[in-house]
């Protein structure tokens, strides 16, 4: 499949990505004051904490539709916060991430068009970050359709 994301920790441009990286220091913050152990909506509203501290703009529980053949669904993904208006933060209190939780990330940025994602797992001695970054060439868009 040709869609698949590229992780990465810098931009395009081989920059470093300030918004994720200011996101997750939040993250780090978070963690090293509360450690692991806690339930996924403790993490939540802890980081939401530490987001409004270091003036990290950011929405919580945000709907993300979903589409079948162009007509919206009655379900939808809500993803744990936007920051920045452009990066999607999916928080897991979990022993161990799977690839699930990475397809997971993966589903909500087809379904929200935006381009970059953080998966944060709160539930292991140390934070685990993953850094995504979905993006569909032009070239691999047009080998998707089919003549």
């Amino acid at each position: 499949m040709l869609n698949n994301p590229q992780i990465t920790q810098k931009d395009a441009d081989g920059i470093r990505d300030k918004e994720t990286y200011a996101i997750i220091g939040a993250a780090m913050t978070v963690h090293c004051e509360l450690g692991c152990g806690f339930l996924e909506a403790i993490y939540q509203d802890a980081l939401e904490k530490e987001f409004q501290r270091l003036s990290i703009p950011c929405a919580r529980e945000v709907k993300l539709p979903v589409f079948y053949r162009g007509e919206q669904l009655k379900s939808y993904y809500q993803a744990d916060f936007i920051c920045f208006n452009s990066v999607i933060v999916e928080l897991k209190a979990l022993q161990r991430l799977s690839g699930t939780e990475e397809a997971q990330v993966i589903n909500y940025l087809k379904a929200s068009n935006l381009h970059r994602a953080l998966l944060l797992n709160f539930g292991t001695k140390s934070l685990q970050h993953k850094r995504l970054v979905f993006n569909l060439r032009e070239s691999a868009q047009s080998a998707d359709v089919k003549s």
